[in-house]
């Protein structure tokens, strides 16, 4: 069980962590023609956007309520109003998920307050869905504001059901901001193999898959619909993926009675076995035989790069979700994890299989990695990667000096096949191999030695 601290430094050297409001943002992007609104200032949504063009290389749809100092003062209402207002005549979106910032948060704005006084003023805006999340950039990280973000979402748009619309094969998933848009793709097809109907919640497969669109929209591309967000109350089952996850399946229970299933990660032989034998059981479908070859696949993939992995000592960072994954998985192939750094408190930190796991930044990634064969974490790593003269896989957000993140696959037999594959290339190829002139011979022991006695 790993020790879990947090660095008692009076400032962050080289950020990790990301903010609260960029993480709901994300959540939000992953419902269909929605339209994420930061109430802040301009600065704040200018942060978030920058950074999601720069690791999706598409368009994205944000805007803010752009807080002066005044309006700071004197109560943000007039800025919601007005924001939404100009969002509803100009984009025409279906859903608008409002999150909060620092400086909303330390005033104090109602927020949840301001939304019932917009609605009634403004019966026109009654199509129109209003979600609103607490989401304060002075505390938590990414991780939190989008499982934040996903239980207000359930809390406010998830219709109760009764018992006569239960669908037996239906199945909600609630994906962790771990997840990219290609491992949503990748479980899709694993859930549907099995004859089941998938509705994930936020589904970014659909709106940030990098396609191109046949006409242009101000909102989100694609992504779950309002209309399947209100029908998850007659799923049969709820799969949360990741511990962050745990918050939002549980309210969808309470508010549905449909029961859930909590898988800590999707990466790796055990965890994805434990997957295809509950969807098996829940479906009544054997393993299809393409998931058992996979499968084989995997088992073979392991063999063929335990040789590269055993050993190695590995230092990672990201969020706890991700960083459970990845710290699981190179344990499992023979890894030792040698630093273990990640933003934000979570349960699934201790069980880490490390000696330590550091709620820190990227100067106390970088000053644990000290002579380790790999680093792992994000593209704000590269620097310290290259001053320590160690090697260097990304992964997590932002990833913006390589193309192709969004469709980074590691869940499923399939993506846990490619990431060793990956990985254990680039291990290979930064491995050392002696020469004539680097190879040292093991040093003798002249009391072992024996002598040739020839007799007389």
């Amino acid at each position: 069980m790993a020790k879990v601290t947090v660095s008692q430094k009076q400032c962050t050297v080289n950020p990790l962590k990301m903010s609260q409001p960029i993480g709901a943002a994300l959540a939000f992007m992953g419902v269909e023609g929605a339209m994420p609104l930061l109430h802040g200032s301009q600065g704040c949504t200018s942060f978030g956007l920058v950074l999601f063009v720069r690791h999706f290389r598409e368009a994205i749809p944000m805007q803010t309520t752009a807080m002066s100092e005044v309006a700071t003062v004197l109560g943000g209402f007039d800025n919601v109003e007005q924001a939404i207002l100009n969002i509803a005549s100009r984009a025409k979106p279906g859903f608008i998920g409002i999150c909060t910032t620092g400086v909303a948060e330390i005033k104090g704005d109602d927020l949840n307050g301001f939304l019932k006084l917009i609605r009634a003023n403004y019966p026109e805006l009654g199509h129109i869905a209003l979600v609103d999340v607490s989401t304060p950039d002075f505390e938590g990280a990414f991780q939190d504001g989008w499982a934040a973000a996903v239980t207000r979402m359930v809390e406010e748009l998830v219709d109760a059901p009764t018992l006569e619309m239960r669908l037996s094969r239906r199945v909600n998933i609630l994906p962790g901001c771990h997840l990219t848009p290609g491992d949503i793709d990748e479980l899709r097809d694993i859930f549907e193999a099995f004859s089941l109907d998938p509705f994930f919640l936020p589904d970014l497969s659909g709106s940030l898959d990098g396609h191109v669109p046949a006409e242009f929209t101000p909102t989100t591309l694609g992504g779950i619909s309002l209309e399947q967000i209100r029908k998850m109350g007659s799923a049969c089952w709820t799969v949360a993926i990741g511990e962050q996850m745990r918050g939002a399946a549980i309210t969808l229970e309470h508010r549905t009675g449909v029961p859930y299933k909590l898988f800590d990660r999707l990466t790796g032989l055990g965890a994805n076995d434990e997957l295809m034998s509950f969807l098996s059981r829940i479906s009544g479908v054997p393993v299809p035989r393409k998931y058992r070859r996979l499968r084989s696949q995997l088992v073979d993939a392991m063999l063929d790069g335990h040789f590269y992995f055993g050993g190695k000592k590995v230092a990672v960072a990201a969020e706890p979700d991700l960083l459970a994954a990845i710290a699981h998985w190179l344990h499992e192939m023979g890894c030792e994890i040698q630093a273990a750094v990640s933003t934000t408190g979570s349960p699934a930190l201790e069980h880490i299989p490390a000696k330590e796991v550091v709620i820190g930044d990227l100067e106390d990634f970088e000053s644990r990695a000290r002579g380790a064969d790999l680093m792992i974490t994000h593209s704000h790593g590269r620097q310290a990667a290259e001053r320590l003269g160690i090697p260097f896989f990304r992964i997590g957000i932002p990833v913006f000096d390589r193309l192709g993140a969004g469709h980074q696959v590691t869940v499923g037999y399939r993506g846990t096949r490619d990431l060793i594959f990956t990985v254990g290339n680039l291990l290979m190829a930064n491995g050392h191999e002696p020469t004539p002139e680097t190879w040292l011979p093991p040093p003798q022991d002249a009391s072992r030695l024996v002598s040739l006695h020839i007799p007389s």
